[in-house]
């Protein structure tokens, strides 16, 4: 059974050991990843009868100030658009939204995700050796088509799960977790199995690893006093190989005892 202490020992120690390489890596995944990851996983959650009553009120009143303010600047620039035009507008609007959802969803799935699973296989090698930048390349190189649609699948999931509640879209990524991990472990494992294993891995430690997430909060806060300068020199980096050694601590068990040699 694994401890925090233990496990941010371990983080912290490979994240000094290889300092301004795992800063750089970090940086990257916060700029490349994190943005996209938190607008897949936020997406979701319940409202009350009451809230979505309030919603719609406020939704009318703005609408109606809305369509004064455009009838005010159509008559003040000499031109009207036709009422009839409305429901195209609506249309076109509605498709350009789809469309834009679509091509994040690509950049997404092609790009951003193959470089998460590079970035966590730099971490992994990092718990041992002076890993290089170079690592995080690693999925575009080895069996990338199936990275991509493992790690698309899992975003489409995560989504899915969130427009539920927002609770089970969270259980649901921190049950999904360590599917980068297995992947930068091992490029060939299939849609089923990486899902399965991952599952498989954070059966009983979901909490758990909750509550280490939650030890950093501290630093968190901290950093927000600093215009984020502390969570990318520090704090970040310590988080990832804190989490690179809860994937190798759930997986091989006992943690080796010397980083970085």
């Amino acid at each position: 059974m694994w401890t925090r202490k233990e496990l941010k020992t371990r983080g912290k120690k490979a994240f000094l050991f290889n300092y301004w390489k795992t800063v750089l890596v970090s940086f990257i995944l916060l700029v490349l990843v994190s943005g996209a990851a938190g607008s897949v996983s936020g997406v979701g959650g319940g409202r009350n009868s009451k809230n979505e009553i309030q919603t719609s009120i406020e939704s009318n009143d703005a609408q109606s100030e809305a369509g004064t303010a455009l009838e005010q600047a159509q008559v003040s620039m000499g031109f009207d658009i036709p009422k009839e035009a409305a429901p195209i507008l609506a249309v076109v609007g509605a498709l350009a939204g789809i469309v834009i959802i679509a091509v994040v969803l690509a950049v997404s799935a092609f790009l951003i995700n193959p470089i998460e699973v590079g970035c966590k296989r730099f971490f992994l090698k990092n718990l041992n050796q002076k890993a290089s930048v170079s690592e995080i390349t690693y999925a575009f190189d080895n069996n990338y088509l199936n990275i991509v649609k493992t790690t698309l699948l899992r975003d489409i999931y995560t989504l899915l799960w969130g427009l539920l509640f927002i609770i089970p879209g969270i259980i649901k990524s921190y049950e999904y977790r360590l599917i980068p991990y297995l992947l930068a472990d091992n490029p060939e494992m299939t849609k089923d199995e990486a899902f399965a294993r991952s599952k498989e891995l954070m059966k009983g430690q979901k909490w758990r690893t909750f509550v280490l997430d939650l030890s950093f909060l501290g630093w968190d806060i901290l950093s927000l006093f600093t215009a984020r300068i502390l969570e990318m020199l520090y704090v970040g980096p310590y988080k990832n190989m804190t989490e690179a050694a809860l994937y190798e601590r759930l997986v091989y068990g006992n943690l080796s005892e010397e980083a970085g040699n």
